[in-house]
């Protein structure tokens, strides 16, 4: 798995957590089976865009796609916020580029 994919996958899990959800109980409220639920969390399938999206709107999470050249400017506005009330799950590419 990659490191990309394991910050993703530990911010759903805390995020998961922090509401105090179990798996049945997010798969109940998402419609994600509890099966599928724990192996995303393992690492164990690839997380598929239509779950990512049903689970983070179950956890409160924001999902955004920000152009390449902003990344910088956003994550340092998210740093800088002092008001975040909701779980963010860091900006990622998704070129498949990770040397940056």
């Amino acid at each position: 798995m990659s490191y990309l994919n394991e910050q993703i996958l530990n911010s759903l899990k805390e995020a998961r957590q922090k509401k105090g959800f179990s798996q049945r109980e997010l798969s109940t409220r998402s419609g994600v089976p509890q099966s599928h639920i724990s192996k995303i969390e393992s690492g164990a399938v690839d997380l598929r865009v239509s779950s990512l999206i049903a689970l983070a709107r179950v956890l409160d999470l924001e999902l955004e796609l920000i152009p390449k050249k902003t990344v910088p400017a956003v994550q340092s506005l998210v740093r800088s916020s002092t008001n975040t009330v909701a779980t963010s799950v860091p900006a990622y590419r998704l070129d498949g580029d990770d040397d940056e």
